[in-house]
């Protein structure tokens, strides 16, 4: 009985911290849906072997590890379906349920590392940290030979250039394309107040001449 509640505990908390982690954290930046099902279902799995493994202790312990090595080496994160901060949440989902697991770490001790890492990943991913800094993989309908060029071009299209990286020259289609990481200006209050105003102006059907 006391395992048992000793389990069913850590296993709230682990809900708690993921449930934070998904619903209050990530979905309300990213906006990615088909991810949430997947960070809830790989930490609870991962819960449901860590805490598996504690109780077969050596009889089959060392199988189920192999199990969960091989379970963890399918995954196949691919750079162009996940962007590097959501690897970030992969790795937190993977953390979280091998934290809140182990059956011989305190419950104090589990709740205080998990809250650590959320904490860490709510402010290294805040929108308000570096928040005008962007990257793009950008086409030029030019081949700029000369640095200073590139990077007057990069300016007007895009913003202030903090680092770039070309990636391609096409000499017989004259294009090139570059890795731009820029910092977006700042926006101009009169500009945007008159773009508002122009969106929200109400359009008057025009009337035939009779």
């Amino acid at each position: 009985m006391d395992s048992l509640r000793h389990l069913a505990t850590h296993l709230g908390l682990d809900l708690s911290a993921i449930c934070l982690l998904t619903f209050a954290i990530y979905y309300p930046r990213h906006r990615r849906r088909d991810l949430v099902p997947a960070y809830l279902a790989l930490n609870v799995a991962l819960f449901t072997i860590v805490a598996a493994l504690a109780e077969v202790g050596g009889k089959g312990g060392m199988a189920l590890g192999f199990g969960l090595f091989g379970v963890l080496s399918i995954i196949r994160l691919r750079s162009d379906a996940v962007q590097h901060e959501e690897v970030a949440y992969y790795f937190t989902t993977l953390v979280l349920g091998l934290i809140c697991g182990l059956p011989r770490l305190g419950l104090a001790m589990a709740a205080t590392l998990s809250a650590v890492l959320l904490l860490v990943v709510y402010a290294a991913d805040h929108p308000r940290l570096f928040a005008r800094a962007r990257r793009t993989v950008i086409t030029l309908d030019t081949v700029h030979s000369n640095p200073a060029a590139l990077r007057a071009d990069l300016a007007r299209r895009l913003g202030e250039p903090l680092h770039w990286t070309v990636m391609e020259i096409d000499f017989v289609r004259d294009l090139m394309v570059v890795d731009v990481r820029y910092r977006e200006p700042e926006p101009r209050p009169g500009v945007e107040q008159a773009d508002t105003a122009e969106a929200l102006r109400p359009v008057t059907p025009a009337l035939d001449a009779a």
